[in-house]
């Protein structure tokens, strides 16, 4: 960057503005772990808003957390043949502790699937110790080749449910209903809207019998998978004898699902919201929703306008809103605009002596939709009175937004392999034909264009008109999206 203050512009590199932007608004930094990073506290503020809702999803569906342990023994994950082939070149291996070898290697957690079923195995012998609803919050690490922050890291924090049912329906149920769970947490809190459908063979989870996705589109229009859910059937039951008598009587393998979102979710909020001028954060999300500038010039004018700040930070506290002053004396009101604008808060409040004799303050709102005045002067009382629903439209408006977008960079009704190749290599997006299912049409899909199949869309995004040509030529069995993806 030639300017310290600039961030490289999105449509020059929106690469090198991504990873910019993280750090500069003080989200997250490298740390001397070769691909692992240091979450500072205003992304980990961000998780922290995103946990939180979360957590409660999850509990208004029945499900309770637990945990489970950071090490599980290699020949676990060697039990589930699909399961190990798929992450055995991204394991971190421990084989020394305490000064001596360990008579079995120790894999640091990639995903929990193999312990947490063993463990089920143990406490389930009934239909009536059904269903097992479960999550835990965790680290894990997978040992990426290639890493960015939040979007690929070899450690990264989430959430992973697991849970185990007496039947397939049951198993299936709860797979699409987690699905859901992610599709209105991303669109009611990220504000991202996403596409939600079934993986591939090819794409699906390792040892999944089906696995599901939800992907949002960043403003490159490249896609990112922002959550799976996965109806894992009983593969892994059956490598860990988790059975139970059934009411007739019978021993069954019980059914398991798994369903996890990450911190890559923060990565998604930059890309989906970020401007040239930094990040930008919704308003049920951002650790801060309102930060307070006092301003004044002389020394005698400091005691009134920070009295002032710190009584208006407590009359939006008891709203509910989160509120922070800067009052920061080293720093000139022009450097804090630029922080806290780079940083993302959704409003910035300003007072002065002038506003003070006035009983006004100024309002400024990180994005404002085109027309409208970004700094109005507003009475201090509405300004209270009227916060929280100002946030709110702030919100919603975030989420048209990006919806507007992603549905301006969708191509349906692409009939030939030459314009797929055309739109991908152009102005990208996600793109909807026609597929026979023949994995030979995917593959060569992805080695020509470097795109992926990034689901069979669900009823909500499919188009009006059902494709009946297959992109590869001849008959279609199905519509898939394809898209360039993170």
């Amino acid at each position: 960057m030639s300017d310290d203050k600039k961030l490289t512009p999105r449509a020059e590199d929106f690469s090198a503005w991504y990873n910019e932007v993280v750090q500069r608004a003080e989200l997250a930094d490298h740390s001397p772990v070769r691909g692992s990073m240091v979450i500072r506290p205003w992304g980990y503020g961000i998780w922290e808003n995103m946990q939180r809702a979360l957590d409660d999803m999850f509990k208004e569906t029945g499900h309770e957390n637990a945990y489970f342990p950071l090490l599980i023994p290699m020949s676990f994950i060697e039990r589930e043949k699909e399961h190990v082939a798929g992450f055995k070149p991204e394991l971190a291996v421990v084989t020394h502790a305490g000064g001596k070898e360990l008579e079995e290697p120790l894999v640091v957690r990639p995903t929990s699937e193999t312990i947490i079923y063993s463990m089920y195995a143990k406490w389930v012998q009934s239909y009536r110790d059904l269903p097992i609803l479960l999550n835990q919050w965790a680290n894990v690490m997978r040992w990426e080749l290639r890493t960015r922050l939040f979007l690929r890291t070899a450690e990264f924090l989430w959430q992973e449910g697991h849970t185990a049912h007496a039947t397939d329906e049951e198993a299936q149920e709860e797979t699409l209903r987690m699905l859901g769970v992610y599709r209105r947490f991303m669109e009611e809190f990220i504000a991202m809207p996403v596409v939600t459908g079934l993986k591939s063979d090819a794409e699906k989870f390792a040892g999944a019998v089906r696995t599901y996705t939800c992907e949002a589109m960043m403003q490159d229009r490249r896609a990112l998978q922002a959550g799976t859910s996965h109806h894992l059937g009983q593969n892994f039951s059956k490598q860990f004898g988790l059975t139970f008598q059934s009411e007739e009587g019978t021993e069954e393998y019980a059914w398991n699902t798994s369903w996890g979102v990450s911190t890559r979710l923060v990565g998604g909020l930059v890309m989906t919201h970020g401007d040239d001028a930094g990040i930008v954060v919704p308003p049920r999300l951002a650790p801060v929703q309102v930060v307070i500038v006092p301003i004044f010039r002389k020394d005698e004018e400091r005691v009134a306008v920070v009295e002032k700040a710190h009584a208006l930070k407590a009359a939006f506290a008891e709203r509910g809103v989160r509120v922070r002053v800067d009052d920061r004396d080293h720093l000139n009101p022009g450097a804090k605009y630029y922080e806290w604008e780079r940083k993302g808060v959704p409003f910035r409040l300003e007072i002065g002596p002038r506003d003070l004799a006035k009983e006004q303050v100024v309002l400024v709102r990180r994005v404002t939709p085109e027309g409208e005045d970004r700094k109005v002067f507003i009475p201090e009382s509405e300004a209270i009175e009227r916060m929280p629903a100002l946030l709110e439209v702030f919100q919603g408006e975030l989420l048209e937004r990006a919806r507007a977008r992603r549905e301006a960079h969708s191509h349906r009704g692409v009939n030939s392999f030459e314009e797929l190749k055309e739109i991908l290599e152009g102005p990208g997006g996600f793109v909807y034909t026609g597929w026979s299912g023949d994995p030979a049409v995917e593959e060569r899909v992805k080695a020509e264009t470097k795109a992926t199949l990034r689901c069979i869309p669900d009823e909500d995004f499919r188009s009006e008109v059902t494709p009946t040509r297959c992109i590869g030529g001849g008959q279609a069995t199905m519509e898939v999206m394809w898209a360039r993806a993170y």
